[in-house]
């Protein structure tokens, strides 16, 4: 077997005698009150269980002041009970509004315990779940100034005339994309397509490079 402790705690031995006590106390008011039988057993039990439930909330950190509310509810029915029977109430002849607030009881109990067990904690967001909304920001299209036009003209071999021009280069989809932004916004101002001149100006962009893009335009 299992030896026991050499000490016992003094504290637990004395919390075990106060509840002991106190558990009488209220058992002998109920009892005194008119609940007999296994009704003046179950008074005590119902005010030591909400003052558990109570001291419970408290330490969890969440709703304090519901469980302060409803411990202070719990202790002042114990401590009523003690100075009650303290010699102070004849507990043959106890009042109506004390029987009445016996009576009451398990409706208070109920709404404290229902309260204190199923009562809605507060939201904890983890870290990093919080999430940023969407931003409707959207980026500036490029600018004619911020794409790079390509060379007008490729350099001619040595040894051939300067009339002799190369293929153009091909123009990059970002300006013919800025540029028919452009001929649809003079169009739907004008009514009539954009030239190649009204375009380079609009763009600012050398003219063969400008009808490279009326090219891809059409």
């Amino acid at each position: 077997m299992r030896a026991l402790p050499d000490r016992v705690d003094a504290v637990l031995v004395q919390a075990l005698i106060a509840a002991a006590l106190s558990f009488a106390h209220l058992h002998d008011l109920a009892l005194a009150a008119g609940q007999d039988g296994w009704k003046a057993w179950a008074y005590p039990v119902s005010v030591d269980l909400l003052m558990v439930a109570a001291w419970r909330r408290l330490h969890s950190g969440e709703a304090k002041a519901a469980g302060w509310c409803w411990f202070l509810v719990a202790l002042t029915a114990s401590l009523g009970a003690n100075v009650a029977t303290a010699g102070l109430l004849d507990l043959n002849d106890v009042p109506a509004w004390l029987r009445i607030l016996i009576a009451g009881w398990p409706a208070v109990a109920f709404l404290g315990g229902t309260l204190l067990a199923h009562g809605a904690p507060k939201p904890t967001n983890a870290p990093g779940a919080a999430s940023e909304p969407p931003s409707t920001v959207t980026a500036p299209e490029p600018t004619a100034a911020e794409v790079e036009p390509p060379s007008a003209a490729a350099e001619l071999p040595a040894g051939e005339p300067e009339s002799a021009t190369a293929s153009p280069s091909p123009v990059p989809p970002a300006l013919v994309a800025l540029a028919r932004k452009v001929a649809d916004e003079h169009r739907a101002r004008t009514g009539t397509p954009i030239d190649t001149s009204t375009l380079r100006a609009r763009l600012g962009v050398p003219m063969p490079l400008a009808e490279a893009i009326a090219i891809q335009l059409t």
